[in-house]
């Protein structure tokens, strides 16, 4: 390679991997595989290794690949959390035991699991559990401690413990605690997560506690990065400590020769399929801390430790056949059922085939044999097809919908079909199941197999059916006795009174999620104000887009959402705020955004302020913005908010304005 040319190449793929470690650390959606961005970083690698003029110090090989964002606020790590060197075969690994032992001859190592999830700091004093937060680019984080105390696992307050202690670990999402939430969230029409380990980040990262409480979040503690009062000499030593204070850590493996270590990760592959969790590799590290201190570190990993990254596993399967499934919102998808194959540890025999448009890329038939593998080690996924055994067209969608015969169409700029019926059996039991969850009205003991024998029994059709229910007529359902009856039927009367954003959530109005009903309300304050709103008036909401806009005026144009919402008022269903919005106060009419970190308050104390004084807040800035509230470290969105020419104030000019 000449030098030119990888110049070039080595500015291609720094500007590639910050793409995607934006997407990956910062955004929690990334675009590529973690294989596949490895293979990236490690052509980069190469590249410099040959050419070390071409390595910056902006590098992606240089620097860990996250940052700091603005939604919290930043905590400077006194002890940097350091990301790790990867290897991925058996010679980088002895590789990595070579230059370990020309520096410690005598070293002996502790493979660990590799957990894939986010990597986080806790910070104990007298044993309370005082602040956690990101690693973040590895010397500045984001201060999470709210979202972490809704951790169960992590303690709170430990025994016996020392004046100060600095931990790591890494939250997870369980791999039942992904398929369930995923499988939420396509009966709801929502697009799920991609894998545990970004639910984890983007749940952990959540501006709501609550909405992270929801999630079932869980952490394995696998380091001390500081203590007081406790001397510790190996890592071993930590690890049997950590777990004595109350810590979930992870089975480890102390080896005393690199074929020991080679070993065990070959042990630790085969029975990773028996963790909660889910895991892309293994990691090795020097037991002896005096041992680490003599190897140091680079700018961007210790060399006392090397992560071994586990290869997808991909196998070859017969599609027997397509089964089709009908969504919340009409949208037809195509199920692949295989021959059972073990993969990652499980059996697999079903995989989402997505849409038409995958069907016909990938060139499809039943009867094919496929190349399947687990996206993240947890999503099956057809990455080809290597025997195609059919001279006919790819799978064909139908024509009609599976569950009801009614059409199906595919409209403009969408790959989903779907069916045009809104009384779609399939649909009615997904929308159903929408309708009552915790962030829609809220009604308790109304689950998916309660609503489905409701709708086996006849006695339910309809949102508005809900409503008529008695106690008598449920008592006879399977495992509800009398009580249990009452306490729905209580249930759904207390739900009468639900805000009417939540009505408006529930009633499952396509690309129309919490936050958007929320704004919608805001500005229309009853339903029926909504019903005569137009296009134009509806896109004028900040944070509304055309499309929405047009969605929610289409699903107010129908007759039956007439019908259904009058039905539902008839029932005592709330149609306007619970309280009157405050329109006395001095921001009224008034937008805020704010960043950074304010001198004597959070962003969530400022931001009730500004609303009960009658302004609301935004997370971007725009030219409908009326004030910038900025405290220390504003970062782009003040930037943005000066070449805009928005008015920018202090915490001090707020509050005068406030008194």
């Amino acid at each position: 390679m000449d030098f030119e040319f990888a110049k070039s190449r080595a500015k291609e793929l720094c500007e590639l991997l910050n793409y995607h470690n934006n997407r990956y650390y910062n955004l929690d959606s990334p675009e590529i595989s973690d294989y596949e961005y490895d293979m990236l970083l490690r052509e980069l690698e190469n590249i410099e290794e040959e050419f070390p003029l071409l390595i910056t110090s902006d590098s992606p090989t240089q620097k860990v690949g996250g940052s700091a964002g603005e939604k919290f606020s930043p905590v400077v790590h006194e002890v940097v959390m350091e990301s790790l060197h990867d290897s991925f075969s058996e010679d980088e690994l002895r590789d990595f035991d070579r230059k370990v032992k020309e520096v410690v001859p005598d070293a002996l190592y502790v493979v660990e699991p590799k957990f894939d999830g986010l990597s986080v700091s806790c910070e104990y004093r007298n044993g309370v559990f005082v602040r956690g937060s990101t690693r973040g680019d590895g010397a500045v984080g984001e201060d999470v401690t709210e979202n972490l105390m809704t951790i169960k696992s992590l303690p709170k307050r430990l025994k016996n413990a020392p004046a100060f202690l600095e931990v790591r670990g890494e939250v997870y999402m369980s791999v039942e605690t992904f398929e369930r939430i995923v499988e939420e969230q396509e009966n709801n029409g929502e697009k799920p997560f991609k894998n545990p380990r970004n639910a984890a980040a983007g749940s952990l990262r959540q501006k709501d506690a609550k909405i992270t409480a929801k999630r079932d979040l869980d952490i394995f503690v696998f380091n001390i990065q500081q203590v007081d009062g406790v001397e510790i000499t190996h890592h071993t030593q930590s690890l049997d400590y950590l777990n004595e204070l109350g810590f979930n850590t992870a089975r480890y493996h102390l080896c005393n020769t690199v074929d020991e270590v080679v070993n065990v990760i070959d042990l630790i592959d085969k029975t990773r399929g028996d963790l909660p969790c889910d895991i892309d590799g293994a990691v090795v590290k020097v037991n002896d801390f005096e041992h680490r201190t003599l190897l140091g570190s680079t700018a961007k990993f210790p060399r006392w430790a090397e992560a071994y990254k586990y290869p997808p596993e991909e196998k070859e399967t017969e599609l027997l056949d397509i089964e089709i499934n009908v969504g919340r919102t009409g949208a037809l998808t195509p199920v692949g059922i295989f021959a059972p194959v073990l993969l990652a540890g499980t059996t697999v025999s079903r995989a989402t085939l997505h849409n038409e448009d995958f069907i016909r890329e990938k060139n499809i038939h039943i009867g094919d044999v496929v190349v399947i593998r687990k996206a993240g080690e947890i999503i099956p996924e057809v990455l080809s097809v290597s025997q195609c055994r059919s001279l006919d067209d790819p799978y064909t969608f139908p024509d009609t919908c599976p569950s009801c015969g009614s059409l199906v169409v595919r409209e403009k700029d969408e790959a989903a079909v779907r069916c045009t019926n809104t009384d779609c059996p399939a649909q009615l039991l997904r929308h159903l199941i929408h309708f009552v969850s915790r962030d829609a009205m809220d009604i308790d003991g109304l689950g998916p197999a309660v609503l489905e024998q409701l709708l086996n029994a006849g006695l339910i059709k309809s949102f508005v059916d809900l409503y008529k229910l008695r106690a008598i007529d449920v008592a006879v359902l399977d495992r509800m006795g009398e009580k249990s009856a009452l306490n729905l039927i209580e249930a759904i009367e207390k739900s009468k009174s639900a805000e009417i954003y939540r009505l408006i959530y529930a009633l499952g109005i396509r690309h129309i999620g919490q936050k958007a009903a929320k704004l919608l309300c805001e500005h229309f304050l009853s339903v029926d104000a909504i019903f005569d709103a137009s296009v134009e008036q509806i896109s004028s909401i900040e944070g509304f887009g055309d499309i929405m806009a047009q969605s929610v005026y289409d699903y107010f144009s129908l007759e039956q959402t007439r019908v259904l919402i009058d039905s539902l008022k008839e029932l005592g269903v709330l149609m306007t705020p619970l309280e009157k919005k405050n329109n006395d106060g001095i921001f009224v009419g008034k937008t805020f955004v704010l960043t950074g970190t304010l001198p004597t308050m959070t962003r969530s104390q400022a931001s009730k302020l500004i609303e009960e004084n009658g302004g609301k807040t935004s997370s971007s800035v725009s030219k409908k913005t009326d004030f910038v509230l900025a405290g220390e470290d504003a970062g782009s969105k003040l930037t943005k908010a000066n070449s805009l020419g928005v008015t920018v104030i202090s915490e001090e000019e707020f509050l005068s304005m406030i008194n």
